[in-house]
């Protein structure tokens, strides 16, 4: 495996949205896979920690994200999933975030999204992406090989559960999610599935999500949901949020967007949450990098995929 010197060179490339040569992924991945295989599907965190929502490839934004909230070694980060799609830098993005999570494995936690799905990929740009900017689909199979790996959820000090989508009616417990079987690619149902493409919705109970995967599950089911779990708090991604970050059910849920000005048109900020050692929170928002930092980004025409 590649050495700190090695990875450190690594960072510094990947922050300055350059790629790394292929031979270099595939050691990067197979070290990835090495760390990831002995965390659990619900991972245990301490805080203090800062919590990321959706990324989608807007590098640029991430390097803002890191300006605004602090930066590796320096800040534990909790990412939760959406890494790539539909930004322009899906393959810069990811291996940045994998490389910081083999450098400070302690440090970094990344959880599995809708996105980190070998079919969601091949439709929303990652795909394309790697086969654009190294000639051949191996970088996108290495990188599909670790989504495979990534954990479903984490739990910060026991009160404060983290997931990418929300939560399912085939899981009433912590203990459910520990024992699906995570190493696979995202099931078109069923819990796992769930737990990736599910959101709240002002209702009661569950009912079917116009999103073809996932429920939209009410207030009455988080409130037994985090009773039952002795949870405080349930964090998650996977809606575009205007203002950067939602609450739901007199905050019992809440909604973090990490990029601002999604798909390079929509105009909303982006957020983080960071939770200190006595689980109080704060939100931090922060608008797209400036344009002069964005090197072509802004030139190139925003793709046309359904938001």
């Amino acid at each position: 495996m590649a050495s700190t010197a090695d990875l450190d060179r690594h960072i510094e490339t990947l922050k300055s949205c350059n790629v790394i040569p292929e031979v270099d992924v595939r050691l990067l991945c197979e070290k990835a896979r090495e760390i990831l295989v002995r965390e659990a599907n619900v991972v245990n965190i301490g805080a203090p920690v800062t919590i990321c929502g959706d990324i989608h490839g807007q590098h640029y934004d991430l390097m803002e994200l890191f300006e605004v909230a602090g930066h590796v070694p320096d800040c534990n980060y909790l990412f939760m999933g959406d890494f790539v799609d539909r930004g322009h830098y899906s393959v810069e993005t990811f291996l940045l975030l994998l490389v910081l999570k083999v450098r400070y494995p302690n440090r970094v936690t990344l959880l599995r999204g809708n996105h980190e799905s070998r079919t969601i990929t091949q439709v929303y740009g990652f795909y394309d992406e790697c086969i654009r900017k190294y000639g051949s689909p191996q970088v996108w199979q290495l990188c599909t090989e670790v989504f495979d790996y990534l954990s479903l959820a984490a739990v910060i000090n026991h009160k404060v559960l983290c997931v990418h989508g929300g939560l399912s009616p085939s899981i009433s417990s912590l203990d459910q999610i520990r024992t699906i079987e995570r190493q696979t690619e995202v099931p078109s149902d069923g819990p796992m599935c769930d737990l990736l493409w599910s959101d709240p919705a002002d209702t009661n109970g569950w009912s079917v999500s116009p999103r073809g995967a996932g429920f939209l599950f009410g207030k009455d089911v988080v409130s037994e949901f985090n009773q039952e779990n002795q949870l405080e708090l349930i964090c998650r991604a996977h809606q575009l949020v205007m203002e950067g970050f939602k609450w739901h059910f007199e905050q019992q849920v809440c909604t973090v967007w990490s990029a601002p000005n999604y798909c390079y048109r929509c105009g909303n900020v982006a957020s983080v949450l960071r939770i200190d050692e006595n689980l109080h929170h704060k939100f931090v928002i922060f608008q797209a990098a400036p344009a002069e930092l964005r090197g072509d980004a802004s030139a190139k025409k925003a793709p046309d995929y359904f938001l």
